[in-house]
C-alpha cells in the first residue's frame, strides 16, 4: 500500500505519546507494531475499528482503541475505521443486527417495535433518550445480533485488507518487472 501517503497525515507515535492527556498511558503506547503500517498491523486495526464500531453509544473509539492496543494492531487505524458508523449507516446497521439477532434465536421478529418520534411536538434534546430507550426494548435480540454482526465485519474487514494489500504488492512487481525490460 502508498504508506508514504499515509504516513504524511498519520501523526509521529513520540508526539502522541508525549501527549498530557495520554502520559497515562504512556507505557501501553510503546509497542511499535500500533504505528507500524504493514499489512498485518493495517489488517488487524481495520478489523478492530469494524468491531467496535458497532458498540451502542458514544465508546466505539475507546473500544477500537483498548483492541488495538491488546492485539497489538494498528492503533490510528482502528480508531479512524469506527467512523464508519453515522447517522446514514446506523440504521441499516441496527435492522441487519436486529434480523441476524432474530435469525439466531429463533425469533420472528415479534418484539420488535418501530421507532417513531415526532420531530414537531417533541424536542430535538429528547431525541436521544428516546432512541436509547428504544434500542434497550430491542433486547437480547439486537445485542447477540450485534455482536456477531460486529464479529462478521470483523473477519471480513481483517480478509478484505489482507487481500487488497497482496493484490496490490503483486500489482506493483509486475510494473517493476515491465519497467526493467
Amino acid at each position: 500500500m502508498p504508506r508514504k501517503y499515509f504516513r504524511k497525515y498519520l501523526p509521529d507515535h513520540a508526539t502522541v505519546r508525549e501527549h498530557r492527556f495520554l502520559r497515562p498511558f504512556q507505557a501501553l503506547l510503546k509497542h511499535p507494531n500500533l504505528w507500524h503500517l504493514n499489512r498485518h498491523s493495517v489488517a488487524g486495526g481495520l478489523a478492530a475499528g469494524l468491531f467496535g464500531g458497532l458498540a451502542p453509544g458514544p465508546v466505539q473509539m475507546g473500544i477500537a482503541a483498548i483492541l488495538a492496543i491488546m492485539f497489538r494492531v494498528n492503533l490510528p487505524v482502528a480508531v479512524i475505521t469506527t467512523l464508519y458508523t453515522n447517522p446514514f449507516t446506523w440504521p441499516p446497521l441496527i435492522f441487519a443486527a436486529y434480523w441476524i439477532g432474530s435469525w439466531v434465536t429463533g425469533g420472528n421478529g415479534a418484539g420488535y417495535q418501530e421507532f417513531v418520534y415526532d420531530w414537531h411536538s417533541q424536542p430535538w434534546s429528547e431525541f436521544p433518550l428516546a432512541f436509547g430507550q428504544w434500542l434497550l426494548g430491542l433486547g437480547e435480540t439486537f445485542l447477540i445480533g450485534d455482536l456477531i454482526l460486529a464479529c462478521l465485519l470483523a473477519v471480513l474487514g481483517y480478509a478484505a485488507a489482507q487481500l487488497a494489500w497482496r493484490l496490490y504488492i503483486l500489482a506493483y512487481l509486475r510494473r517493476r518487472r515491465r519497467r526493467q525490460r
